[in-house]
């Protein structure tokens, strides 16, 4: 149990980081080869974990469509958001935008999967949505009405975390979510896999890897540890903490996810941490606990 409270406070570590290592890898390289390395090592890390735990299951032909949407969605056209949304969007806007990916979940089974919409979950959507405004317009809510609200990077976060809630969404309804962790670590390696094959076109198309002889050895610790930490070996603790935990318990530990962005973005990028950040921080949390507080808070694969 104490490995699991460990495994999952590095992860959620790990993760609020990866918005502060791509500000600083995106200072020397583009959005599209940071993509493509991150999950090319990411794939390889993963898979040497499964196979040394024998934890690698075959999928058949039948799920192959299924795999290359959610790959597609949640890997390609994600990281095709997110990265490039944060080439003018801070890291710690970033990470109260994506906190709020469990509201648009709550939206999205409520007009498709047709589950419940109660009283606290319709104020959480309402406190999350406000918490969103302060943050992005840094408390300005006339800049809102003036048509300059937020940067275009902030607007593709936004649609990054709708993204994601698709994402979660379709995961849910083509796979079984109650089978083995096992049989999840392998979907979450063939997603994977799939989507960072799809990253190849984008990688090519952007430039390819010609400027990579010029990257400073920060960018090269910046890039690898989106890799090889946040791609890989975070997914591998994530799956471990559900073998010994409810994911009740496992999802609880993600509300500490955007405050460590935060404090590490001021550390090591300068970014303020004003009033809007912690007001506006405030009212997410709280409208993402009110929306999920009788439900299981659930992540897959970011």
């Amino acid at each position: 149990m104490r490995a699991a409270h460990l495994g999952l406070t590095l992860t959620v570590i790990f993760w609020g980081s990866s918005f502060v290592a791509t500000k600083i890898a995106l200072r020397e390289m583009s959005p599209a080869v940071i993509a493509f390395l991150r999950f090319a090592m990411g794939v390889v890390v993963l898979l040497v974990i499964l196979l040394r735990r024998a934890e690698i299951h075959r999928f058949t032909i039948r799920e192959l469509p299924s795999l290359c949407v959610l790959g597609i969605v949640g890997i390609t056209i994600h990281q095709l958001l997110q990265a490039n949304g944060l080439q003018t969007a801070s890291a710690s806007v970033t990470s109260w935008i994506v906190a709020t990916i469990p509201v648009f979940v709550a939206l999205l089974g409520w007009l498709f999967l047709r589950e419940g919409m109660t009283a606290p979950r319709v104020v959480g959507i309402g406190l999350s949505a406000l918490g969103v405004l302060i943050v992005v317009g840094n408390g300005d809510f006339r800049s809102l009405i003036d048509g300059g609200f937020g940067t275009p990077g902030d607007r593709l976060i936004a649609i990054s975390a709708v993204n994601w809630a698709v994402f979660i969404v379709l995961n849910k309804h083509l796979f079984n979510k109650d089978a083995h962790v096992n049989t999840r670590s392998s979907v979450g390696l063939w997603i994977m896999t799939i989507g960072w094959i799809f990253l190849i076109p984008w990688a090519i198309a952007d430039g390819g890897l010609r400027d990579l002889q010029d990257v400073s050895l920060q960018g090269w610790l910046a890039l690898t540890f989106l890799g090889v930490v946040c791609s890989g070996v975070a997914y591998f603790l994530w799956f471990r903490a559900l073998e010994q935990l409810d994911a009740t318990q496992v999802g609880v530990f993600l509300y500490l996810e955007p405050i460590v962005t935060v404090v590490l973005a001021g550390m090591i990028l300068g970014e303020p941490i004003s009033n809007a950040i912690i007001f506006g921080g405030a009212a997410i949390l709280l409208g993402v606990w009110l929306v999920n507080r009788n439900t299981v808070l659930k992540r897959s694969f970011t």
